[in-house]
């Protein structure tokens, strides 16, 4: 009997990723990415495109897939139109020596772009407009690089091994690196790199290939990155302020859910990808996904209406209406004028009381630690004294 097995994997989606701080982008999800840019590009013989952090060439790929179907009536000559494509519309600077040649592979067809099984004619170079150039991190006597902030003990090798110093964020002057505009600058750009700091310390990089994107001034950039820059922290509260603030953002499609934007590669917070404008000024559309499908219908909000950004749209409204919420025409107040987190009351979250009431002229109870036990009234030097009367009566002990 003759079986016949018809199914031909994408060999981009089979690939193992570099580490959770480097990792290959799918080329459904690409493809989604694509599709937020206006259809009128794949048709323009004359945009061009820009892979900043690329490993696959996957993003390349798709875009060559796009602009050979869209300028079949312009071009209709097979040849010339993917020499015309591939030379004069389409480039990158890889992550490494070793991805770049496997996006020259993926993009070309040949790990030379003038190979003999390169489907391009135009190129003379091994390179074609896939680019690597090796560079060296910038230390200047420091223990971490001025540029990108890794660790001097653990980049500094020598020759053999890649540096990670990667050229689109190395210069105050990316618009030098290829010498011309881009219409579209997309891609998946590496995530963090170790600083020297205590433990596993690393700093976050992937905004820095954000803000070199944006100030080349392109007409667009979609970027997927983690969704760590909501909250901000470790060197990215200028970049949340930023963003959330920048009306030019004009997309961001989110997932919160673990695994789900990259199967298999956990990343903390999740993943997003987003496009942003240059030429637009309003709020931003908001799409969640769950296991790979959209929640509800997308929103337009601006990102910036609370000081913190909201992840779920059908959270909006709720929030809408506690902070719109009254009591004899005055605003109630909400928790976080009246609890620290860090010391609720004014204690330690680490401070015990006396395991007794005995011996204290006005006790309170207290719940912290896993532990019960008491302190006096005066110690609690953030809390509204007349609050816990009306509540506790004239009870000798109080419950905080």
């Amino acid at each position: 009997m003759v079986t016949t097995n018809n199914y031909n994997p994408d060999v981009l989606s089979c690939l193992a990723n570099l580490s959770s701080d480097e990792v290959f982008t799918p080329p459904q999800l690409a493809n989604q990415m694509l599709d937020l840019l206006p259809a009128d590009l794949w048709t323009d013989e004359a945009s061009t495109f820009l892979d900043p952090g690329c490993k696959s060439g996957v993003f390349l790929r798709e875009i060559a897939k796009r602009l050979d179907a869209g300028l079949r009536a312009k071009i209709p000559d097979l040849q010339r139109r993917l020499d015309h494509i591939f030379k004069n519309q389409m480039y990158a600077i890889a992550t490494t020596s070793l991805t770049a040649l496997l996006a020259r592979r993926s993009v070309y067809c040949s790990k030379s772009a003038n190979g003999k099984y390169s489907v391009c004619e135009a190129f003379s170079d091994t390179d074609g407009n896939v680019r690597f150039k090796r560079i060296e991190h910038s230390w200047n006597g420091d223990a971490r690089c001025g540029y990108c902030g890794a660790g001097r003990a653990d980049y500094e090798r020598g020759a053999d091994l890649e540096s990670h110093a990667y050229e689109f964020i190395h210069t105050k002057s990316p618009e030098q690196v290829f010498k011309m505009k881009f219409d579209v600058i997309i891609g998946n750009p590496p995530y963090q790199l170790s600083d020297g700091g205590h433990g596993a310390s690393s700093t976050p990089i992937y905004q820095k290939f954000v803000e070199s994107a944006i100030h080349l001034k392109p007409r667009y950039v979609v970027m997927i990155t983690p969704s760590r820059w909501f909250v901000g922290g470790k060197g990215l509260d200028e970049f949340r302020a930023r963003m959330l603030k920048d009306r030019k953002l004009r997309y961001l499609v989110d997932y919160p859910k673990l695994y789900d934007g990259f199967p298999g590669v956990k990343i903390r917070g999740g993943v997003s990808y987003f496009l942003w404008d240059r030429d637009y000024d309003g709020p931003c559309t908001v799409q969640t996904m769950w296991d790979g499908a959209p929640i509800g219908k997308p929103v337009q909000r601006y990102l910036d209406s609370y000081d913190v950004l909201v992840r779920r749209n059908e959270a909006v409204s709720i929030i809408d209406k506690v902070l719109a919420y009254r009591v004899n025409g005055k605003a109630e107040q909400m928790l976080d004028k009246r609890v620290s987190s860090n010391k609720p009351f004014g204690l330690r979250t680490f401070f015990h009381g006396s395991e007794s009431p005995q011996g204290l002229r006005s006790p309170v109870k207290l719940y912290g630690s896993q532990r019960i036990s008491w302190v006096e009234r005066a110690a609690i030097k953030e809390a509204d004294h007349g609050a816990f009367q009306n509540q506790a009566g004239q009870s000798g002990h109080d419950k905080t």
